[in-house]
């Protein structure tokens, strides 16, 4: 299983970015996905999660409002879009894939991060 996850990148402080996962060597409509951050010194956190066909959406508190999670079971493609971003942004962001939905850190498959810098 890979999940290579990319887009991230430097952007000001209410900017936007979007994040895509692409997933292969799982049968991607049989797997819940995740986004995750983890920032310097700090404990991976849940980010956002969608369930196999995206009728099960749920967000953290802090992102609620400014993030999207989508999915295209088609593509194998998972994607995090990111508005109004904040400096407290700031993280490696980790795309993963698990079979129940969750919003702690037990999942099966995880990505190697894309890195998501927001300037003040």
């Amino acid at each position: 299983v890979q999940l290579q996850a990319y887009g991230g990148g430097l952007v000001q402080a209410g900017g936007s970015l979007r994040l895509s996962c692409a997933a292969s060597g799982l049968t991607f409509s049989n797997y819940v996905m995740g986004w995750f951050r983890q920032a310097p010194g700090n404990e991976r956190e849940f980010v956002a999660v969608i369930s196999m066909r995206g009728g099960t959406i749920r967000y953290q508190d802090s992102v609620k409002g400014r993030f999207t999670i989508s999915r295209d079971n088609a593509k194998n493609l998972v994607s995090l879009q990111m508005n109004s971003l904040e400096p407290e942004d700031t993280a490696v962001y980790y795309c993963a894939a698990t079979r129940l939905i969750t919003t702690t850190t037990r999942f099966d498959y995880w990505g190697q991060g894309t890195l998501v810098t927001v300037s003040s």
